[in-house]
């Protein structure tokens, strides 16, 4: 492979991931700052000891990432968005517990990571 037909795969990739973590996230900055300031979001989620949970701390890079324009994108930053589209995929998957979803940790957990499931 030459390393233009490299650079078009890599761009490829990219535009990609972007495509998929727009589709995940469908709340905006705007929504998830909101949200990630409400008690629900910090009650809910993985915690490492007593600090922020995982999905609320994505929560944050995900607003970061919102505002970045796609060609200011790292590496770091794409891989990031693909967690974040595999980790909504795999929770939408598993549905809510029996109680109600509006109000479930499983909606609040991906409401953390930038997708509301009563939006669809």
């Amino acid at each position: 492979m030459t390393q233009k037909e490299g650079d078009g795969h890599q761009a490829a990739d990219k535009r990609q991931t972007i495509a998929d973590f727009k589709q995940a996230v469908n709340m905006t900055a705007a929504q998830l700052e909101k949200w990630l300031d409400s008690e629900d979001s910090k009650r809910v989620g993985q915690k490492h000891g007593d600090g922020e949970s995982v999905g609320h701390h994505s929560g944050r890079r995900i607003i970061e990432l919102l505002h970045r324009p796609a060609q200011e994108l790292s590496e770091d930053d794409l891989a990031h968005m693909r967690k974040v589209v595999g980790y909504v995929h795999r929770h939408l998957a598993q549905g809510p517990s029996k109680s109600d979803p509006a109000t479930s940790d499983w909606r609040y957990s991906l409401m953390n990571w930038g997708h509301d499931p009563q939006k669809d």
